[in-house]
């Protein structure tokens, strides 16, 4: 007993020294300790626990003590329901973004993605995530909540662990305090990363073309914390007035911080109390705090003398003008990315987002685009419209004149000039008129078998095949006519002839080879005899053609590879003026204005915010205006281009 006493006295040194002890034992330890003819060990135990306030007492029955250990061990209390959050963030050239899976106590998840409408570092993420995930689980009426990590800074510093030093991660570390008094219980543990992958996967949810509602993952737009925006002004005051207090005398208790400070402070000099920084522009610029140059900013930008000029324009307005501070130039570049006059009257964007996405065929008349060219000028029975068909493979063209544009005429013209000479085909592109995709013409093509690919608006690349005839058949047509503008239907069938009998670059061989086996007989051979209908013969003709027949597979192929070989070496050239664009689920966005419209001069160029709603193949994405109503068609990313709030 001697020894247990003097072992729990070493533990516990601190809580013996500073409170009174009491040790309840029916051993007589008092007495034994305070003999003197006792062996010298317990001796020196008795000179030891000496120095602490210890009493002895009997000890109480143990019927009584053995009964109440029972009842506290056998009475269940209830128990309250607790939830658990799993959180993770990062940050990276695409973006900030913050994730939290919550976890109820029934076992069902909640999944969300916050998208951070500011830069943040990985850390400011990671507390973004935590203070999501506390009002979130407030909001879901959590009393006591779990919340699981991968930072190691985050949990040490909540803790009081880590010191924070940072002023923001100071003003965070408030900030998450302020929302955990608010549970009756929350604790914060660190896990390793393995065991975190469901909070880390939500990090890829804007960038992969899954769709979000099949997951149930609810994205959110973060803004930046107030205690952000305060540190950030706090952190831009505190500077300045240290340069003062610097240059007025004073001397920090850190040798090293005290040279810095006075390093940074020789460029500056005080007159009647105010800052100055000694420039090359000017004698003296004002310094201003930030919250001074977001104002002066404005007024240069915006104001009654405001151009909406950039942001290197900008900043050296200000210069010129006399002011001053340290992030003048970071501060205007980022003033005018986010000005919404600017970014709504911005120039288009030439540059193609997106590679080029490449149709190809296996064999002729599996893949057919199809559009439609007009309104023209009014030709014999009131036709104004013209119906184009294409077949990736072989380069044969269909074209129809027609009066109106139903998907009637639409199913009329894939009926006669497609199913019933060349087969039922496997795809027909097109883009995404109300034409081609309404509920009738889809029940018709999935009665027959047809797969329907559409196209993202306005000239996308999947169609592009059936755009370039589109141009072929117009330049042909008007080089043809004169005056009489509405003879262009009689003129169709020769300019699709002459398009017929060219060779193309990209197969090395005419569109009627490919699909009959052998050249067409064009008109000048009857006026200037060639040489094969000079020598002509019945018989040699039919086992001519016929030889063709035989041997057409094999030019077939030698037309694959040099047409793969042709949209290579076009693929390259376009993807080398590709400037890479990716819009994530969740992000704000602004559509061209005249890519399906004509615009007036004085109209913007771009039109929204539009939110992105789901990404699909091939640079395009479905959008959804501010009121969650999905606009009806795909768009590409050449017409698209980020909006910052």
């Amino acid at each position: 007993m001697g020894l247990a006493l003097v072992l729990t006295a070493r533990k516990l040194r601190p809580y013996f020294l500073s409170h009174s002890i009491v040790v309840r034992t029916n051993f007589p330890l008092k007495k034994t300790l305070g003999r003197m003819d006792v062996s010298g060990r317990m001796v020196k135990w008795a000179v030891e626990l000496g120095q602490f306030d210890i009493e002895y007492e009997p000890r109480t029955a143990i019927k009584g003590q053995a009964l109440a250990e029972f009842l506290q061990e056998t009475i269940q209390r209830e128990q309250e329901a607790e939830w658990k959050a799993f959180i993770d963030g990062s940050s990276n050239q695409a973006g900030s973004r913050a994730r939290i899976m919550l976890v109820s106590p029934t076992g069902e998840e909640y999944e969300y993605a916050v998208r951070l409408t500011f830069r943040a570092s990985n850390n400011e993420a990671e507390y973004e995530a935590l203070i999501y995930a506390l009002q979130l689980a407030a909001e879901a009426g959590a009393n006591c909540l779990e919340v699981y990590s991968d930072s190691q800074l985050v949990v040490q510093q909540m803790k009081g662990i880590f010191e924070t030093k940072d002023e923001r991660m100071g003003d965070y570390c408030d900030k998450v305090r302020k929302l955990s008094a608010g549970f009756r219980r929350i604790t914060l543990e660190q896990i390793p990363r393995s065991e975190n992958e469901r909070a880390d996967f939500l990090a890829r949810v804007g960038s992969l073309s899954t769709e979000c509602e099949s997951r149930k993952i609810t994205i959110l737009q973060g803004h930046p914390q107030k205690c952000e925006e305060v540190a950030v002004a706090s952190a831009a005051d505190d500077r300045r007035t240290d340069i003062i207090r610097c240059l007025g005398g004073y001397e920090l208790p850190c040798r090293r911080e005290q040279n810095k400070l006075v390093a940074r402070s020789r460029g500056f000099c005080l007159d009647r109390g105010l800052l100055y920084k000694r420039g090359f522009t000017r004698p003296h610029l004002k310094c201003l705090s930030r919250a001074e140059g977001v104002r002066a900013i404005r007024e240069v930008h915006e104001g009654c003398c405001g151009d909406h000029a950039g942001g290197r324009m900008l900043a050296m307005r200000l210069l010129r003008a006399g002011y001053f501070w340290p992030t003048m130039r970071k501060d205007s570049i980022q003033f005018v990315k986010a000005c919404d006059k600017c970014q709504r009257y911005g120039p288009r964007i030439h540059m193609p987002g997106e590679e080029m996405t490449i149709m190809d065929a296996p064999r002729p008349f599996l893949r057919w685009g199809i559009d439609i060219v007009g309104p023209l000028p009014i030709a014999t029975g009131q036709m104004k419209f013209l119906v184009v068909t294409i077949d990736y493979f072989s380069k044969w063209v269909e074209a129809e004149a027609v009066a109106r544009i139903t998907d009637t005429e639409i199913m009329r013209f894939i009926w006669q000039n497609i199913c019933c000479r060349y087969g039922i085909p496997m795809d027909l592109v097109s883009d995404n008129g109300t034409q081609f995709n309404s509920a009738r013409i889809t029940r018709w093509c999935s009665g027959l078998g047809i797969g329907q690919r559409f196209a993202a608006v306005a000239h996308p690349q999947a169609n592009g095949q059936v755009e370039v005839i589109n141009r072929i058949l117009m330049e042909g047509i008007k080089k043809r006519l004169e005056k009489s503008k509405g003879n262009w239907v009689e003129e169709l069938h020769s300019v699709i002839w002459a398009h017929r009998t060219s060779p193309k670059e990209a197969t090395g061989e005419t569109p009627f080879a490919l699909v009959h086996g052998s050249e067409a007989v064009i008109p000048l051979e009857i006026g200037i005899p060639s040489s094969r209908m000079r020598e002509h013969s019945d018989t040699r003709n039919d086992e001519g053609l016929r030889m063709e027949l035989d041997l057409i597979m094999e030019r077939r192929e030698q037309a694959v590879v040099r047409m793969e070989a042709n949209k290579e070496r076009i693929k390259n050239a376009y993807d080398k003026k590709v400037r890479k664009r990716l819009f994530q689920v969740g992000d704000l966005v602004l559509k061209q204005a005249d890519a399906l419209k004509a615009v007036g001069k004085m109209e913007p160029n771009w039109e929204g915010p539009y939110i992105i709603k789901k990404v699909l193949k091939g640079g395009a994405y479905e959008l959804a205006n501010e009121e969650e109503m999905k606009l009806p068609r795909p768009w590409n990313i050449g017409h698209l281009k980020k909006y910052f709030t």
